[in-house]
Order: structure tokens, then sequence, then C-alpha cells
């Protein structure tokens, strides 16, 4: 069982991919379980209940490197969720 400010964290998380689908960077959860060869429905297992120790570190870096995310927010909820900088994979096309 993840801790509650674990849980926090991947809350986070699942904010960020619902920022970046709703800004059309992304098109779902589907598309970056694709991109990163996450199995969607641990995914989605995750998001009904943050508790679930399923939860894997890197796919905060994912949201990072190729979105733009920032890390600080991610990890601490300070700050601006989207780096003023974002990656150039991360601009809507």
């Amino acid at each position: 069982m993840q801790t509650e400010d674990s849980q926090k964290i991947v809350g986070r998380f699942f904010e960020a991919l619902y920022r970046l689908k709703d800004l059309g960077i992304i098109k779902g959860k589907k598309t970056f379980t694709e991109r990163f060869g996450i199995n969607r429905w641990n995914l989605i297992s995750l998001e009904k209940d943050h508790s679930r120790d399923i939860f894997q570190p890197a796919w905060l870096c994912y949201l990072v490197t190729a979105y733009g995310v920032s890390s600080e927010w991610l990890l601490t909820g300070q700050g601006e969720m989207l780096s003023s900088t974002r990656p150039v994979s991360a601009v809507p096309k």
C-alpha cells in the first residue's frame, strides 16, 4: 500500500495526464501507455485506487522529459505544473 504522500504524487501524475489531454498534447491514457510501453490496465487500476503498489517512478520521468511537466510540481505540488520551456515533443501539432 502506498503512503499518503505517495498517493498525493500519484494524484498529481494523473492530474498532469488530464491537463496534457485537455491541451491536446496527448489524446489520452492510451497514447501515453503505448508510447512508453506501460500496461494500460495497471494505469487504469491505479487511477481508481491510488494506494495500489503498481506505480512506477519512471512514469514521472516520462512526463518530465517528454512533456515538460515540472518535476518539482510532481513531487511536491509546489510551483507550476508545466515548465515554461516545454520540450518540442510536448508542443501540440
